[in-house]
């Protein structure tokens, strides 16, 4: 890890995102991006969800009647190039999070940088109540993810995104052939589908906070910390040391 560069006047340059961290960062976001307006072409062709084995065509658990088509990919209905863009994109996207995982896994990124501590569970209602304050970590405390910051991304890497490649492969032609019980397991195809939206509905709220967050907290600041690995922080005389 690279020392921290002082810029003077009590702001210091940490380096918080190894260059791994920050490509398969934007390899996610490109692909998000398309998963999810593929996804709202494939959902389009019958915009509805239910529970169980087969579609309840009277009855479904939630329906999506008017899904605009400049929020999906091709923007006109074609089921079977939307497909074709989904199953591309989930693959590359489950080879840059192996890639993801590999490297923290390695090198102890996941212990280190993402487990909460004793002190961090036990700062849990501090930080809640600091981020509904809108109050952002500053000095010391901002070389490293906060609490909230390390349960929802593990919430993210550990529960929705298995969730949603495991229901995602059940469904796919290949993998029903080959293990059905992948489907089983879940209660069948159609519990398969709704839970496979419901995680990817997760990320997306996820992404959405994530990106509000950002903005709220220094967009300039929290971009250049993701292209190029380094972000600013302001500091007292006791916070020089590194941690």
């Amino acid at each position: 890890m690279p020392p921290d560069r002082d810029r003077g006047q009590g702001r210091i340059d940490t380096y918080r995102h190894p260059w791994v961290v920050r490509i398969t960062h934007w390899v996610n976001v490109l692909c998000v991006v398309i998963l999810v307006m593929s996804g709202l072409q494939i959902l389009r062709a019958h915009p509805h969800l239910y529970w169980g084995l087969a579609s309840t065509f009277d009855d479904p658990w939630l329906s999506f009647p008017n899904i605009p088509s400049w929020a999906t990919i091709p923007s006109w209905q074609d089921l079977a190039r939307g497909r074709r863009w989904h199953f591309f994109f989930a693959w590359l996207f489950v080879i840059n999070g192996l890639i993801y995982l590999a490297y923290i896994l390695i090198w102890g990124r996941l212990r280190r940088v993402l487990f909460p501590t004793r002190a961090d569970i036990a700062d849990i209602p501090h930080s809640v109540v600091e981020h509904a304050k809108l109050k952002f970590p500053e000095g010391e405390a901002a070389r490293r993810y906060n609490v909230i910051q390390k349960l929802t991304y593990l919430a993210v890497l550990l529960i929705l995104l298995p969730l949603m490649l495991f229901t995602g492969l059940g469904m796919s032609p290949g993998m029903n052939a080959a293990a059905p019980w992948m489907i089983e397991i879940v209660g069948g195809r159609q519990s398969a589908r709704t839970l496979h939206f419901i995680a990817a509905a997760g990320i997306v709220i996820f992404a959405i906070v994530h990106v509000l967050l950002v903005v709220l907290s220094g967009p300039i600041n929290n971009m250049r910390a993701m292209i190029t690995g380094w972000y600013r922080i302001r500091v007292t005389g006791d916070d020089r040391a590194e941690p």
